[in-house]
């Protein structure tokens, strides 16, 4: 008799395990002659050392499952059992495309030709700028890059930050303390979480500050090992915050830098820190530019002639 325990790690255990464990009974049912037993967080298997075999195969099979799919079924179980699962989802052309697989099965995957660069960028270099119109999935495809990373170990934490700045409203007369005036311009920061993280793994994840959301001026001082960190709305700083923050990265950390630079919500004497830094830093390897523009934008269809017709009017 051979004993083997899995650990369960960032695993949701009900859409893991089911409803009453009734996934892992049914893999138990599946092979008599061994024992399943599941406790918290931890499968113990004991069996014959070819059953224990098969056993984990299945259940690293299911694991695979759930990390694309976010959650495992009694009718998924039963497939993978019956030895019917091809792993087509692994093959296709389409899932080279795939940044991740998200909560409840959602699909993020890169949707234009600039989305793509931006994926491929951010793999191959540890510091990327981002910069196009509204619209073009810059923070979108930015958190799926970063999610995957954390998904994959790769980095310790995500940490996400804006610079505090009044998009034509008056943060002071907003209620509630700095974090509560901030969070409503960081929404989208959430929404795209939301879409890749189920909903009790980002609870811990926040509580725990494996995943941290925070103005700029929070980052001052600090140096970010081993974490995966994203300046979006990056127009909005000064270029002494820029440079602040692009000197926050420590050993084994990447960052992707967003930004819009027709959206500047600076006062009109104050030079923009992301159209600066691109100035400066062009020239430096090891740093990657990719520009979104209009034929990437993935919103509502108006979205592109809305903003071609601006275009023109400010030219």
């Amino acid at each position: 008799m051979v004993e083997k325990i899995i650990t369960l790690e960032d695993v949701s255990l009900v859409d893991f395990l089911g409803v009453h464990n009734n996934n892992i009974r049914e893999v138990a049912a599946a092979f008599p002659e061994s024992k399943i037993i599941s406790r918290g967080n931890e499968i113990r298997i004991q069996g014959t050392a070819p059953e224990i075999v098969r056993i984990t195969d299945v259940m690293e099979s299911l694991l695979i499952h759930y990390q694309k799919y976010g959650k495992v079924t009694n009718d998924n179980v039963k497939r993978y059992l019956s030895g019917y699962v091809k792993d087509a989802e692994a093959g296709t052309v389409e899932d080279a495309d795939v940044i991740i697989y998200g909560n409840k099965g959602i699909v993020v995957k890169a949707k234009t030709p600039n989305q793509k660069r931006l994926v491929e960028a951010a793999a191959q270099f540890d510091l990327v700028f981002a910069v196009g119109p509204a619209g073009t999935g810059k923070t979108y495809t930015a958190v799926a890059i970063a999610v995957k990373a954390l998904k994959n170990k790769e980095v310790k934490k995500i940490i996400i930050t804006r610079p505090a700045v009044e998009a034509g409203e008056n943060l002071g007369f907003l209620p509630g303390d700095l974090k509560e005036k901030i969070d409503p311009y960081l929404r989208p920061i959430y929404d795209a979480l939301d879409d890749m993280i189920a909903p009790e793994k980002l609870k811990y994840y926040l509580e725990n500050r494996i995943v941290e959301i925070a103005p700029l001026a929070y980052m001052r001082g600090r140096t970010l090992n081993n974490a995966f960190i994203l300046l979006d709305e990056a127009q909005n700083t000064t270029p002494m915050q820029m440079k602040m923050f692009l000197t926050r990265m420590g050993p084994s950390s990447k960052a992707i830098i967003t930004g819009d630079m027709s959206q500047v919500d600076l006062p009109k004497n104050q030079k923009s820190g992301l159209i600066d830094s691109i100035a400066v830093l062009k020239g430096i390897k090891g740093i990657s530019f990719v520009e979104l523009d209009g034929s990437d934008v993935v919103r509502h269809r108006l979205v592109k002639d809305i903003l071609a017709a601006y275009e023109k009017s400010e030219k």
